[in-house]
């Protein structure tokens, strides 16, 4: 049948590109019509939550469209990801992030504990329940899920971070993908269903969202008071500021992650002996001091697009929020949900269902202990989401599920995830040991 073929029907990053637009264009044409029928149907099914599974319907089982064979998500992640943030952050009002209060930073690291623990808790229901399960060599199982716990505390450079320290084959880290991908965007589909019932959850948390609210309707007072009717250069401004940041940004990261990569190579070397046959003073290498995220480029280019469009908002560049700087933001993100979607293809869920079933353990471990904290705290669902994201997700799928919520929280979900890759290596080697323990025992 066609939809097992290797190769996709269409591969052609124009036509994909069409495909893909106009899906979005289907889902935001329909969601907004004024019928009964598709008012009942967006009530259940979120359009955002649309927007990232269609694509991956059309990927598998249709096999229309493949991300694999697409260059379409490294240009959306690459250039439209930084320079949608870089709009979204132009318009941030810092104090009323600051009088967010800190129920957003206690679920942030709630988060965290929950990846830490959950991963040696999966281990030891999964040898209890189904000793055979797993069917590989312990080592190799606690060695290869310690990269799926740097990706979901910090970001891909921490999850080859794992790699390089644990010293994971190519085809075991292949399936730790995997796992890691398809469990944490399963979450990511709830998350984004939560976002359409938030208030109704809030009241099942008992939770005071008024920060929140307070927030939405300054942002909102605010782009009515700039509002204008864009003219060609006010945007020709406007997209010079996002796509030159987006260039210094990736200038600055061609810069720093080789760098500090050079650095690290560096410190390795003074791990050998002397002439004398002694163990020479060093100070340990980037990834054995928990620092890899600064050989990432990718991590860079988010760090120092962020950073420029938070200097933005201190300046007149605010006011292009009237011109809809955060809406196109918001396309921005959304042809990069479409382009995540298109990478997704659950029939690999078959060929690791034990590492799979570790992996829905995990997330339920950390689901279980977040809603438990955010019900003692009465924790509005938007900081359990958020700072679920900023951890699983990072800088690529937080801002989204923030928006979700309104694209005026988006930059709450871009701060986070900067912090969860500053902890992302030192929680995963502290998981990885306790998985040690738990696969030992």
């Amino acid at each position: 049948m066609f939809f097992l073929e290797a190769k996709p029907f269409f591969s052609n990053d124009a036509i994909v590109f069409g495909i893909l637009i106009t899906i979005l264009a289907v889902i935001f044409y329909t969601s907004h019509l004024d019928n009964p029928a598709w008012k009942k149907f967006y009530r259940f099914v979120p359009a955002l939550l649309l927007c990232y599974f269609i694509p991956a319907f059309f990927n598998w089982p249709l096999g229309l469209i493949s991300g694999k064979e697409s260059d379409l998500y490294f240009v959306a992640s690459r250039y439209l990801l930084p320079a949608g943030l870089i709009l979204f952050c132009i318009s941030i009002d810092f104090k009323s992030l600051v009088n967010l209060g800190p129920k957003s930073l206690i679920m942030f690291f709630t988060a965290t504990i929950g990846i830490i623990i959950g991963g040696p808790i999966a281990l030891i229901i999964t040898s209890y329940v189904a000793p055979g399960l797993l069917g590989t060599n312990p080592e190799d199982v606690w060695q290869g899920l310690s990269t799926v716990a740097g990706s979901w505390i910090g970001g891909g450079a921490n999850q080859t971070a794992m790699k390089e320290i644990y010293e994971v084959s190519d085809n075991l880290f292949g399936s730790m993908i995997v796992i890691d991908v398809i469990v944490a965007n399963i979450w990511m589909g709830f998350l984004l269903y939560g976002a359409n019932i938030s208030d109704k959850l809030d009241k099942i948390l008992k939770a005071d969202n008024t920060a929140i609210t307070e927030l939405k309707e300054k942002v909102k007072s605010y782009r009515a008071s700039v509002s204008r009717m864009p003219d060609t250069t006010s945007l020709f401004i406007m997209f010079a500021i996002a796509f030159g940041g987006v260039a210094l940004a990736h200038w600055g990261a061609d810069v720093m992650g080789p760098y500090f990569s050079d650095y690290n190579e560096s410190t390795k070397v003074l791990l050998g002996l002397d002439d004398a046959g002694n163990e020479r003073y060093s100070p340990g290498s980037l990834v054995e001091n928990g620092l890899s995220s600064l050989m990432s480029h990718f991590f860079w280019l988010i760090v120092i697009s962020t950073t420029i469009g938070l200097a933005a908002s201190f300046t007149k560049a605010r006011e292009f929020e009237g011109i809809g700087a955060s809406r196109w933001g918001g396309i921005f993100i959304y042809i990069l949900v479409v382009t995540i979607g298109m990478k997704m293809n659950l029939r690999e869920v078959f060929d690791n269902l034990g590492l799979f079933a570790v992996g829905l353990i995990w997330m339920l471990v950390h689901v279980i202990l977040l809603i438990v904290v955010a019900k003692l705290i009465r924790a509005p669902f938007f900081f359990v989401a958020v700072g679920s994201q900023a951890n699983v997700g990072g800088a690529a799928s937080a801002p989204i599920v923030a928006s979700a919520f309104d694209t005026a929280l988006a930059p709450v979900g871009v701060l986070m995830a900067v912090l969860g890759y500053a902890l992302g290596t030192y929680g995963a080697i502290f998981c990885a040991q306790l998985m040690q323990m738990a696969t030992s025992g």
